[in-house]
């Protein structure tokens, strides 16, 4: 093995354009296999604004594949090595110009449950997509993990990288504060058991690392009984004060007088179909009247959406007084409240509607030049009053996501970084372009978004972070770049891990 693998660190070292791939198959000695002819895939992502050709596209069928690939490139000078869910990435963070892409949803999707202290957990492979985790937990065991992303066709390692948040997340946390323990594959290219416990710094440092110390090859996931079905409801606002006042309401008040799932949008008070009135019905039956909304109705409007967790044996009267009595005292406009009843699986599975519809129409494979941010509460109202209202006062076209967490569901000990104070807010703007605006117009208007927060001092952080300067890196970070410096030098040495985050350079092999 030594032989052919110097053979290709030489090749690798002199940048040949004929790149020996059996030679580099025979180097790693792999039970998975090298796909040459799927680097195209590996070259871009849902983002489509970045191409970046990897050198090989590597399937990789058990962790120790993945540990022989990281091993085989630590001993290069040059080579760098970046982990692939299912690509759902925006801006080439999970690319490697000139390096390997390992293909995690290529590993085992192995699921089984395991009992921790009595608690009822998931073991799962990091390929594994959270959709096919959500039926085999629900259709075998009648469980299901308690906080979730609101798309679910992302690799459990993917997410666990970043943070995972949706409106479960005001409750429990990110999906980060859901795991109990990680197999992580270091950038030495180690496979390390790592917990709270154990290993506990690279366990905290994976969670939200962006890939920087490790590739997650496998997570325990925490499990709770799942509901039957869900009363999905939608709530119009025409104040931005009234919205985020019942929001923080419903996030801060203890678990049985809420609901099981909080978040919220801004939307254009126009006929648009995808950013206008006619998004916020629930049902195709239901209609959006204007006539509803009062005269002092400006240009953004806003929906708070809610859900509430009930079993098929609840009486409907019951989940109606339920609900009533969660919905009095909030001052929405009372007659534009949108509600239907879904099964659970409906319920977390309606993104996948959504993508189905955006690939029908061709846009769910055009660029994606998102924007994802945290914003602190004490900042939420400018940000609305300068970005909302002015910026984006013609919408994005596609949602503008914007509700409250709690800072104290989540554990400041990983690498995810926050906004001062209990409460913060999400704020995600997930457009869908067509041909005007072009994608490099909404790519500067979300510039001038993170400018005028650094100009006014807006205390905010990148959610899916992405900067190309070390500098930027340094202020995202703050206090806390320090400890994720010493961390990659620990866990990633020679920085070969995850280059399309962009926060290292490759350290040349002496």
């Amino acid at each position: 093995m030594i032989t052919y693998l110097d053979h290709f660190v030489r090749k690798t070292d002199s940048n040949s354009k004929d790149d020996d791939v059996s030679t580099l198959c025979k180097a790693l000695d792999l039970q998975g296999s090298i796909d040459s002819g799927a680097t195209d895939v590996a070259s871009k992502d849902f983002g489509g604004m970045n191409y970046i050709k990897p050198l090989a596209f590597i399937r990789p069928a058990s962790t120790d594949d993945v540990a022989k690939v990281v091993r085989v490139v630590a001993r290069t000078s040059n080579l760098t090595v970046a982990a692939r869910g299912n690509g759902h990435s925006i801006n080439g963070q999970a690319m490697a110009d000139r390096g390997l892409i390992i293909d995690m949803r290529s590993l085992e999707n192995h699921f089984h449950l395991i009992r921790i202290n009595g608690l009822p957990y998931a073991d799962v492979s990091g390929g594994a997509l959270w959709e096919d985790l959500l039926k085999w937990s629900v259709s075998k065991f009648g469980l299901a993990p308690r906080s979730w992303t609101d798309y679910l066709s992302l690799t459990v390692g993917g997410t666990l990288s970043n943070a995972g948040v949706s409106g479960q997340a005001f409750r429990y946390g990110p999906q980060t504060s859901n795991v109990t323990e990680l197999e992580v594959v270091t950038g030495k290219g180690e496979t390390l058991i790592c917990s709270e416990f154990e290993n506990s710094e690279l366990f905290f440092g994976a969670l939200g690392g962006l890939g920087q110390f490790g590739i997650i090859t496998r997570a325990s996931v925490l499990l709770q009984p799942a509901p039957d079905m869900v009363r999905w409801i939608r709530l119009v606002y025409t104040e931005f004060e009234d919205f985020t006042r019942d929001a923080e309401f419903l996030v801060s008040i203890k678990e049985s007088d809420s609901f099981d799932y909080v978040e919220g949008f801004a939307f254009i008070n126009s006929d648009s179909p995808m950013t206008g009135r006619p998004s916020v019905p629930l049902d195709p039956n239901q209609d959006f009247d204007p006539i509803h909304l009062p005269p002092t109705a400006s240009s953004i409007l806003y929906c708070l959406e809610l859900a509430l967790h009930y079993r098929n044996t609840d009486h409907p009267s019951t989940v109606d007084t339920g609900v009533n009595r969660l919905l009095a005292g909030l001052g929405f406009v009372k007659l534009l409240k949108f509600e239907v009843d879904v099964s659970y699986e409906e319920f977390l599975l309606r993104v996948k509607r959504a993508e189905e519809h955006a690939k029908a129409n061709g846009i769910w494979d055009a660029p994606h030049p998102w924007l994802n941010l945290f914003v602190s509460k004490l900042d939420i109202i400018d940000f609305d009053r300068m970005v909302f209202k002015k910026i984006l006062k013609e919408g994005v076209g596609g949602p503008m996501l914007v509700y409250p967490l709690l800072r104290s569901k989540w554990d400041n000990r990983t690498s995810v970084m926050l906004p001062e104070g209990e409460i913060f807010y999400l704020v995600a703007l997930l457009r869908f372009t067509r041909k005007e605006p072009s994608a490099e117009k909404l790519v500067a208007q979300n510039q001038e978004i993170i400018q005028y927060c650094i100009k006014k001092g807006i205390d905010f952080k990148l959610y899916l972070p992405h900067y190309r300067s070390q500098e930027d890196w340094k202020r995202h970070f703050g206090n806390q770049w320090s400890r994720f410096v010493e961390r990659k030098a620990r866990f990633d040495p020679m920085a070969i891990l995850a280059p399309g985050q962009k926060i290292f350079s490759r350290i040349p092999q002496p």
